[in-house]
């Protein structure tokens, strides 16, 4: 039996020596594809290998294209099936490793211990936790448990999900002598956080490999210990795309972005091409940053490293980040051009031109993902809502919120609520927008109550500006800007009373005002102009320029 399987790997691999070595994108998969079309595309069984081997594994982000692929293989093979899973494991989406292995399940193909260490890797990711204990006991029922590579996946999914005794009980015995157990128990730890122990095992280990420096050097990153992080990125013998994913991603998350450029700059100095994971967090650092320049030469960056046809996610993200830069022609252009759209894509061209005050055209995307039974989410409504409040359509507002509920049942939130109160606010119906907060079923929170309160600054409604003053102040006293709405709301009606006992309450309560500035961009550094009082101490030079430099 190991003899015959030996030789099926080998034959497999011979199989795929060829043809896959010649894929470097979607284009050159689908020409295969074609090729096998014309000349009948199931009777090639060593093709159809190479071909799921090639989308599934060698050509990054092209799994979604795979999975369309090998549904149209009529009797794929245990090869197939576990090509196909681990590729899926390891895409964004695991979940559909966990769903073939059902159908693989369904047509009574027999895994084997290649099979079950990705469709536990994708219970982990997923933290599917009464699914991996299924899989758990599919493995016993096979007899897989004592196989190494199961082994090892079973102490990487016990001890992420803080079965450590179970973890330990693998662990133990044999597995001492196997790095890739080390990793995966010190993986374990650092994903829960436990970075202590993680680093003890680390730092115990009797060899480490590329996974384990990656393993806390992730672990570290998600912490934001980005210090700790650096300093073990710094010593790795070695580095792959994920330990610099891990670096690019750590930094975006602790509000580091022009870092993670410049880690990704770095990273093209030393010749390590990035994947679908790099450009996602460095599309997200643009968005974060507001940098249309950058974003469009990370737009650039995406065709010049052959990543083929970009998939969902990529192309989601680059619509969120031009929207984020003020650019929402090119979102738009970027959305028409997708010829695969999830609830996302609408969701951020529907958010993103509703932000830019083209309500007419949210709302009429809306009104499309309605005709092609798309059911929207919750983040869906909030897009729809912030259109109907821009656009000033009180009545197709409360259409739009009572069917959120009453078709897609969905519960409003308190986003929801905020934009029902802002719209009905900047259309002036204050005293509606009032008795909408009392009927909410959830509290109302101090951004609806300041919504409400910025609304009787525009229209002049010192009473209701009042009582929404009240409400904000009960549930916070710090924030200088719910004072000066207030004392706006007094100066516009010119009661000058009003505003000093509005000016006197900050005093007594100790909140001074923030300093309100804008910001601009000369000869590649940030000024800040300061436009009221309340301004930092300045050197005698940028007191001459009346600016504060930064960079």
């Amino acid at each position: 039996m190991i003899r015959k399987r030996t030789n099926d790997r080998s034959s497999n691999r011979q199989q795929r020596s060829s043809l896959w070595r010649n894929c470097t994108d979607l284009h050159a998969l689908k020409q295969i594809q074609a090729s096998l079309v014309v000349r009948g595309f199931n009777s090639n069984r060593a093709a159809l290998r190479e071909l799921v081997f090639a989308g599934a594994i060698a050509v990054s982000g092209t799994i979604g294209y795979t999975l369309r692929v090998f549904a149209q293989i009529a009797e794929p093979d245990l090869f197939m099936w576990n090509t196909v899973i681990r590729g899926a494991a390891q895409s964004l989406n695991p979940s559909n490793a966990v769903r073939l292995y059902s159908q693989m399940e369904s047509r009574f193909v027999r895994p084997d211990d290649f099979t079950f260490p990705f469709v536990l890797k994708a219970c982990t990711k997923l933290s599917w936790v009464k699914m991996g204990f299924g899989i758990h006991g599919r493995i016993i029922k096979f007899g897989f448990e004592s196989n190494t590579f199961v082994r090892n996946t079973l102490i990487y999914f016990h001890a992420n999900r803080g079965e450590l005794g179970i973890a330990r009980h693998y662990f133990e015995g044999s597995a001492k002598r196997d790095v890739v157990a080390w990793s995966a128990l010190t993986a374990g730890y650092a994903r829960r956080g436990e970075l202590l122990v993680a680093r003890q095992l680390f730092d115990e280990m009797p060899v480490k490999d590329l996974v384990s420096w990656n393993v806390m050097i992730t672990g570290y990153a998600k912490r934001g210990e980005m210090e700790s992080a650096r300093k073990l990125f710094d010593q790795a013998p070695e580095k792959d795309v994920v330990t610099w994913n891990a670096m690019i991603a750590g930094f975006v998350l602790c509000g580091g972005n022009e870092q993670a450029l410049e880690m990704f700059k770095e990273m093209r100095r030393v010749g390590e091409k990035p994947d679908e994971v790099t450009m996602l967090s460095l599309l997200s650092a643009c968005a974060e940053m507001g940098d249309l320049e950058i974003g469009q030469r990370m737009h650039h960056s995406l065709s010049e490293l052959c990543l083929g046809d970009l998939g969902v996610l990529l192309e989601n993200a680059l619509i969120d980040m031009y929207a984020k830069c003020g650019s929402i022609e090119r979102a738009f252009a970027v959305f028409k051009g997708m010829k695969e759209k999830d609830i996302s894509t609408w969701n951020s061209i529907i958010g993103g031109l509703a932000f830019h005050g083209h309500a007419e055209k949210s709302i009429d995307l809306f009104r499309e993902m309605q005709r092609l039974e798309i059911k929207p989410n919750e983040i869906t409504m909030v897009g729809v809502l912030v259109a109907c409040s821009h656009a000033g359509k009180v009545e197709e507002g409360h259409q739009y919120f009572n069917m959120m509920q009453d078709r897609y049942g969905i519960e409003p939130n308190t986003r929801h609520c905020g934009c029902m109160v802002d719209m009905l606010g900047r259309a002036g119906l204050l005293e509606e927008a009032f008795e909408f907060i009392q009927s909410m079923e959830i509290a109302p929170n101090a951004i609806i109550w300041r919504t409400l309160l910025g609304a009787c600054r525009v229209h002049g409604n010192v009473e209701l500006g009042k009582l929404a003053n009240e409400k904000l102040l009960f549930m916070r006293h710090d924030q200088s800007g719910d004072y000066v709405l207030l004392s706006n709301l007094y100066a516009f009606k010119g009661e000058w009373d009003g505003v000093e006992k509005v000016r006197k309450s900050m005093g007594d309560r100790g909140v001074r005002k923030e300093a309100g500035y804008s910001l601009a961009e000369g000869d590649g550094k940030s000024l800040m102009y300061y436009l009221f009082d309340s301004k930092p101490k300045l050197s005698s030079r940028d007191k001459a320029y009346g600016v504060l430099t930064k960079g």
